[in-house]
């Protein structure tokens, strides 16, 4: 048998407790517990330990340390119970500790992954440029369910997905004004698509962008033009023309705007 001699406050952490033991050859440092594993046990001095006592103290100070760095990891943002999980797998706690943990943060409402899911969306659409594809990848990742992701993005309103779309494509034409409609019809696309917006939305901007574009392709033409002049100044004539005409093609712009900028040179 084992006599708790001492119980005494960890100085650097005070909701800690090391219990002192004498196994019938004097006292000596036994462990420590956590306040709430102490007073679960109703661990006193002159208690009188067994060996499965000592494995249900054990046990217990192991799901409570856990549960600590659990709900550590939770205080700095919400996290899905997959974060919390890998998480703690990655700190090396056994599985049936982490499932005593995650029934724990349950019961006390400090994991609700549907609020998380709803809280998520909302955040990225107020404050970031991406599309619902990349905000419910990003959730799938965090290993909410599809239910809840389902759910969550549909606070994502439809017009508000247009308009996102429709500024990332003013905000492209304006730096790349120099590109032919064609090949910055082609980069917006791809630009939309790596932001998370579907063809309907990627559509509908493109659409309302052509209608109110003020983009003059004979204008971008000229710029491209004045730059292959330089490199094609060593031909003349008929061979010069063919060189102008397919590198200028080759940038997306069409014969006619090619034709008419050529003759009007």
């Amino acid at each position: 048998m084992t006599t708790i001699t001492k119980i005494t406050v960890q100085k650097k952490r005070t909701d800690r407790y090391n219990i002192f033991l004498d196994h019938g050859k004097g006292e000596e440092y036994g462990f420590s517990v956590d306040e709430d594993v102490l007073i679960k046990h109703s661990l006193k001095k002159g208690m009188v330990l067994d060996e499965l006592l000592l494995s249900e103290i054990s046990y217990s100070d192991d799901i409570r340390k856990a549960y600590n760095t659990a709900v550590n990891y939770l205080a700095r943002m919400m996290r899905t119970e997959a974060e919390v999980r890998k998480h703690l797998v990655e700190k090396e706690v056994d599985e049936v500790i982490i499932q005593e943990v995650i029934h724990k943060l349950n019961e006390y409402q400090f994991l609700n992954d549907e609020q998380l899911a709803f809280a998520y969306v909302r955040t990225q659409m107020n404050t970031t440029d991406k599309g619902p594809t990349a905000i419910k990848r990003e959730l799938k990742e965090k290993g909410i369910s599809e239910a809840y992701i389902l759910e969550a993005i549909d606070e994502f309103p439809f017009e508000l997905q247009v308009e996102k779309a429709i500024a990332l494509c003013e905000k492209y034409m304006k730096k790349n004004k120099q590109e032919s409609q064609k090949i910055m019809k082609q980069k917006i696309e791809q630009l939309l698509f790596r932001k998370g917006y579907t063809s309907e939305v990627t559509q509908m901007a493109l659409e309302q962008i052509e209608d109110t574009s003020d983009v003059d392709e004979l204008q971008s033409l000229r710029y491209q033009a004045e730059k292959l002049e330089r490199k094609y100044s060593k031909f003349t004539g008929f061979e010069y023309e063919q060189k102008m005409k397919q590198a200028l093609y080759r940038k997306g712009f069409s014969i006619d705007v090619i034709t008419k900028y050529l003759e009007s040179k």
